[in-house]
């Protein structure tokens, strides 16, 4: 059931309060991908568990696969019948039609990656881009992410060690930072500083340090992409320092894979296989809830 434009526009309202709230009280809202709908249930189920605000978000494969009207249709339900505090994101979105497309579908927040499609998109381009959904999403209220250039990674499982000297090179400059956001009018900027996306045989690190120049440099939103395969003590610090929005797809994979795989093998009689999910649902919502503790946004939410 599509929404009106006077809800969307309610929704869009919420969501930036959520925000004000995640920045004032310190906290970050978790943004979990959804590959399906036991992935959705899993997240709510944490977000009933955890009484926290939460984002849950999709990418072009997932909207590709699902399409933008059924995902809002199919969150708001869940919704209702909760009445939990949740938002939808739009991760990653290749082209500004891609971007505005999710904007129109009622999307609270839209994540606008012209180098998603495009490795060596010029700055400018991006900027261009960038400005140019931060326009569109004037008509719903919509929270617009940016980045300024490729974010390396990848939502998978991966067996190369992290090339630290490569994911230096792609930190972000907070005098950047701060250009690239009163340029482009964007609600909260994507931060590089040693984060990537997937997880990885070695252990990530991130520049807190940094991050506190960045926040020091521009006054809108943070964002950290790549939280999979994290180590918690940096969690703990971002939200201290001001990031408002962690972004969680690999750890969720991989629990449900490993769950799936395992409850196959056991049950090879079983072709009903709905009947096998409750098992991978429960992996994945314990995944969602330890990652809510880290983001401190357990008993933040506020009622539907």
């Amino acid at each position: 059931m599509s929404l009106t434009q006077e809800q969307i526009s309610l929704n869009c309202a919420a969501a930036r309060a959520a925000f004000d709230r995640a920045r004032a009280e310190h906290f970050a809202l978790g943004a979990f991908n959804l590959d399906n709908q036991e992935t959705l249930i899993a997240v709510v189920r944490a977000a009933v568990a955890k009484k926290a605000p939460l984002l849950v978000e999709v990418s072009k494969g997932e909207v590709d696969a699902m399409g933008l009207d059924n995902i809002r249709d199919m969150v708001d339900n869940y919704k209702d019948q909760y009445g939990i505090e949740v938002y939808i994101n739009l991760d990653h979105s290749p082209t500004a039609e891609d971007a505005i497309a999710g904007i129109k579908a009622g999307f609270e927040c839209i994540h606008i990656d012209i180098s998603q499609a495009n490795h060596n998109a010029s700055r400018e381009e991006i900027i261009t881009k960038t400005k140019e959904v931060v326009e569109a999403a004037k008509l719903t209220g919509a929270l617009v992410e940016g980045e300024e250039h490729y974010f390396a990674g990848s939502s998978n499982l991966h067996t190369e060690k992290i090339d630290y000297v490569e994911v230096k090179k792609l930190e972000t400059k907070p005098e950047s930072a701060a250009d690239f956001v009163a340029r482009t009018g964007i609600d909260t900027f994507a931060a590089q500083i040693g984060n990537l996306h997937g997880a990885y045989p070695v252990p990530k690190i991130l520049d807190i340090e940094l991050l506190q120049k960045i926040r020091d440099a521009i006054d809108c939103n943070i964002s950290l992409h790549g939280g999979s395969d994290t180590p918690p003590h940096y969690f703990i610090e971002a939200v201290k320092i001001g990031v408002t929005k962690i972004n969680i797809n690999s750890d969720m994979r991989v629990a449900y894979r490993k769950t799936l795989e395992k409850v196959l093998d056991e049950n090879r009689s079983e072709y009903a296989v709905v009947k096998l999910m409750d098992k991978v649902i429960g992996e994945v919502q314990k995944v969602v809830e330890a990652k809510i503790d880290m983001f401190n946004s357990a008993g933040k939410a506020q009622p539907n």
